[in-house]
């Protein structure tokens, strides 16, 4: 077998790849609106039919809220399981969309070709190549191209509440000798990446209470507990002059980058100047005695979400509010434990308040991070085959936002995962007119050709 029919089958039958990505594209299968659970059905019902036009044993299994589609099919001593989504994000505001989010359209702009609409990039666009290498190993050989199993879940943009149960199970089904991820991006440009590392996320609300009720800053000011005066206080302590963020036990679990990691990410020549400029930003914060590539992707957080309290309508009103609410998130790094995190933020604030007031806690979720070993082979194997089709050394790289489902299929599952994607920073995800460039889904298709090519 060669990989040159593979490749140019998948040449000849791009025209054909992108009329099957526009009918998936044209599915509203927004998972986070009821009003669209019909459609997400739609979505996973047109994904396994498609998955059997390909050999695999495929259904839409039935969850809590919207399928999981899973199929099953090829042969080989190795096992590979991909993962995507096949749900969107919503598309308000709509009045910003150039066109209907959901009637895709390829188009011409200045920096190429791209493919626009709701879904193009994340996740469709992304899980199709997959599909589509799979295809033309079909149409050549007759077979698909190893041992696969395909997972593409429908609740990713809306907090995925049925996988982890789905996962648990059906863990012996499931289970593979490495996972594929395809929800990430290259690190620039023209440089493919393997993301190694992912942060993972607590999020916190308080509230904290004095008064029983708003006061008149001139009958109560000085004498009175001011909660928004308290909560700012606490908040501003939550980092040093340094950056270093002060909360007891925060950095336990946190790893030193491994040296070819760093030199590696040292040669990437990140220009912290022009990301910083883009965004109307000249100086880097956080930890000062950190680079701000190591920020962005090996290092902790703790930021300030959301202030609020008092009065904030037009004019003035002199009141000392009974309440001040803030909303808290940490990036995770390495093996810092979420559930610890948390429990040690709130004995912190918890220990600072004065007297006559309380704080109220409700918890927005928590995931760990991410941490794949490059020392498993097929971290190499891969990247050598995407360096092949890109003509660009491919980089292992960080990821500074939480794709949990590497992690779960770590924790669950006892899988490493790869996460190899062809997004770029510009495909405006979560936002209007979001896009997905035709030649990363092109060169995806065939990327993923020569990755299964070299697992295989």
């Amino acid at each position: 077998m060669t990989l040159d029919a593979v490749l140019a089958r998948i040449d000849t039958d791009l025209p054909a790849s992108l009329d099957r990505l526009m009918q998936l594209l044209r599915i509203p299968s927004i998972s986070t609106d009821p009003a669209f659970k019909a459609d997400c059905a739609t979505a996973a019902d047109w994904l396994v039919e498609d998955l059997k036009s390909l050999g695999f044993d495929a259904s839409a299994r039935t969850t809590p809220g919207h399928p999981m589609v899973v199929g099953h099919g090829g042969t080989g001593d190795k096992h590979l399981l991909f993962y995507g989504h096949y749900d969107v994000q919503p598309v308000d505001p709509l009045n910003l969309w150039d066109r209907d989010p959901f009637d895709p359209e390829i188009q011409d702009t200045p920096k190429g070709r791209v493919i626009r609409a709701r879904g193009a990039a994340d996740d469709k666009g992304q899980l199709m190549t997959f599909l589509e290498a799979c295809r033309a190993w079909k149409a050549v050989y007759g077979s698909l191209p190893g041992k696969l199993t395909i997972f593409l879940e429908g609740e990713e943009e809306s907090g995925s509440p049925s996988l982890i149960p789905f996962m648990q199970a059906n863990a012996a089904e499931l289970r593979a000798d490495i996972a594929l991820i395809c929800d990430t991006g290259l690190f620039d440009d023209k440089t493919p990446a393997i993301t190694t590392m992912l942060r993972g996320l607590v999020g916190e609300e308080m509230t904290i209470h004095a008064a029983n009720k708003d006061l008149h800053s001139g009958s109560y000011g000085g004498a009175a507990a001011n909660p928004i005066r308290v909560l700012a206080k606490i908040l501003g302590n939550m980092t040093d002059a340094r950056g270093h963020i002060t909360i007891p036990h925060f950095y336990d679990g946190v790893t030193e980058l491994p040296d070819a990691i760093r030199a590696q990410w040292q040669s990437l020549s990140f220009d912290h100047a022009q990301f910083l400029g883009d965004v109307g930003l000249s100086i880097p914060q956080g930890e000062q005695d950190r680079t701000p590539l190591e920020m962005l992707w090996s290092r902790p957080t703790a930021e300030i979400n959301g202030i609020w309290g008092g009065y904030t309508g037009d004019g003035f009103k002199t009141v000392l509010p009974a309440q001040a609410h803030a909303k808290v998130s940490f990036r995770l790094v390495g093996d810092q434990d979420p559930a610890a995190i948390s429990a040690n933020f709130r004995t912190w604030v918890e220990a600072q308040l004065p007297g006559d007031c309380s704080v109220e806690w409700k918890a927005h979720g928590n995931s760990p991070a991410g941490v794949m070993s490059i020392d498993n082979p097929a971290f190499e194997v891969a990247r050598q085959a995407l360096t092949d089709e890109w003509q660009v050394p491919a980089a292992y790289i960080g990821c500074g936002g939480s794709i949990p489902i590497a992690g779960y299929f770590k924790t669950y599952l006892g899988m490493d995962a790869m996460l190899i994607g062809f997004g770029r920073d510009d495909d405006q995800i979560h936002s209007p007119n979001e896009k997905y460039d035709l030649e990363c889904f092109h060169k995806g298709i065939r990327s993923w050709a020569r990755v299964l090519a070299k697992l295989s």
